[in-house]
């Protein structure tokens, strides 16, 4: 069995136990990679003065090597504030307005991609799998390449991958399409992703489709396929069913009292849709009088990005929008809306989750969003609540008992919040049943096979991936 190679921008290493730290996609890499043997490299999480040498440490845990690098203010700025964060980001998510194209950052970008390539190069074996994750990496397999390495690379990119005219705005997006033909598989979270890859190649005239999910570009042959990244279902649902002894659900649910849940949980970002949610919140407590002290929408959301400007913006856009319902509607006994802008520990989210009656995932674009699959499987199988999620996340393609709606009418997600404090159990039930074999299917041990599965097959052959996705 090859060794197995994974870069990705951060590296969760594990404590002194060597535990993974909570968090499936750990949990299923570091799973492979104690399988196989291998390499996981990434940013150290230290920054360096430009007088200082950045330093590149080595970190032995059984059979896994974790290598760490660590970068400089300059590349910090450059390449993950700049490029990645204020260019791909808000292009990927279809948002032009916010793109900050400065060819400073984007050399940044690729020479951060070039120095993580020259300290991974002297670890990797002939016959190692290498695989890539999400698009602060893409140019990473075209250095690796230029060195020579002739070794199988793998990438996925767990945010959206956009249509050919938005993509068309980025100056260099020649260059970035041919990083990513570098690779042997790319892969995406859903069809729609690779519609739009594909379409990328033929409207520049760089490539073309040769066979079922087979591409050649650039003279390189490659499968591009859909493989939805999950969670680790099973463990997440037992995490669930032992929260209601954790204190703080317990003081949650006495506070309630006999009150409705809503819960929306997002990192603090514009794709998120955690403006418009609100605003449907209170367009359903405006419009169901009788809804008024029945019902506590409870919104965590955890700092993100503070380093880049239009965050710490949305952050203020986000307190005085809550700030300001809560101070229209509550009553001297009723809050309508807590909000929580810090992180909440896993088990007492699971907690959270289960005591919901309706899971509020409205995002204005996302990849996949695992908080919904987070939802579904935290629920009761007696007694479900309802999941309310975007037509434009990926998990909408898979979970097909969810409520669908367009987060950008305000109205309609309103009257879906109605629509599902209303729902009747048998109907609850069903939805749900729905939605948790397919989850305790193809939870997140199977994303990570199927991937390397494919990976691992010659190019042209056949992989299985179609019934995977």
């Amino acid at each position: 069995m090859s060794r197995l190679v994974v870069i990705s921008n951060r590296v969760p290493l594990p404590d002194k136990s060597g535990t993974a730290p909570a968090g499936g996609l750990a949990v299923a890499l570091q799973a492979a990679l104690e399988e196989r043997g291998g390499v996981w490299m990434g940013w150290s999480g230290k920054t360096t003065t430009s007088r200082e040498r950045a330093g590149f440490h080595i970190h032995e845990h059984g059979k896994i090597t974790y290598a760490l690098v660590d970068l400089s203010r300059k590349d910090l700025d450059e390449y993950y504030a700049g490029f990645a964060n204020r260019v791909l980001w808000p292009l990927c998510h279809y948002r032009l307005d916010l793109t900050e194209y400065a060819r400073k950052d984007m050399a940044g970008y690729f020479r951060v991609n070039r120095l993580f390539a020259h300290h991974l190069a002297p670890l990797i074996k002939p016959d190692d799998m290498i695989w890539v994750h999400d698009y602060h990496l893409i140019p990473l397999a075209s250095e690796l390449r230029q060195m020579g390495l002739k070794n199988r690379i793998g990438f996925f990119l767990h945010i959206p991958w956009p249509p050919a005219d938005v993509l068309f705005t980025l100056p260099v997006h020649e260059t970035i399409m041919r990083g990513l033909a570098s690779h042997d598989v790319i892969g995406f979270q859903t069809s729609h992703d690779v519609e739009n890859f594909a379409g990328c190649l033929r409207r520049e005239g760089i490539g073309r489709e040769i066979g079922k999910g087979l591409f050649e570009a650039y003279g390189h042959a490659f499968r591009a396929e859909v493989f939805p990244i999950s969670i680790d279902t099973a463990a997440f649902a037992h995490v669930a069913q032992n929260a209601q002894r954790h204190a703080m659900v317990q003081r949650m649910q006495k506070s309630l009292g006999d009150r409705d849940l809503i819960i929306g949980v997002d990192r603090l970002d514009y794709s998120k849709g955690i403006t418009n949610r609100i605003e449907a919140f209170e367009h359903f407590i405006t419009n169901n009088p009788g809804s008024q002290g029945k019902v506590t929408f409870l919104q965590i959301t955890p700092k993100s990005r503070s380093e880049v400007p239009e965050y710490e913006e949305m952050q203020r856009t986000v307190a005085e929008l809550a700030g300001r319902v809560n101070g229209a509607i509550s009553a001297v006994d009723w809050v309508p809306i807590r909000y929580v802008n810090r992180s909440i520990g896993r088990n007492v989210l699971a907690g959270l989750y289960r005591m919901a009656r309706v899971g509020l995932v409205t995002p204005l674009r996302d990849g996949m969003n695992l908080v919904a699959k987070e939802y579904v499987a935290a629920q009761r199988s007696e007694d479900p609540g309802v999941l309310i999620l975007s037509r434009f996340a990926g998990a909408a393609r898979e979970l097909d008992g969810a409520l669908l709606v367009n987060p950008y009418d305000i109205e309609a997600v309103s009257n879906a919040i109605a629509r599902a404090l209303s729902m009747p159990l048998e109907a609850r039930r069903e939805r749900w049943n729905q939605m948790m074999p397919h989850l305790l299917e193809h939870d997140v041990s199977r994303w990570c096979e199927d991937f390397l599965k494919v990976l691992a097959a010659e190019p042209g052959g056949s992989t299985g991936a179609d019934q995977a996705a």
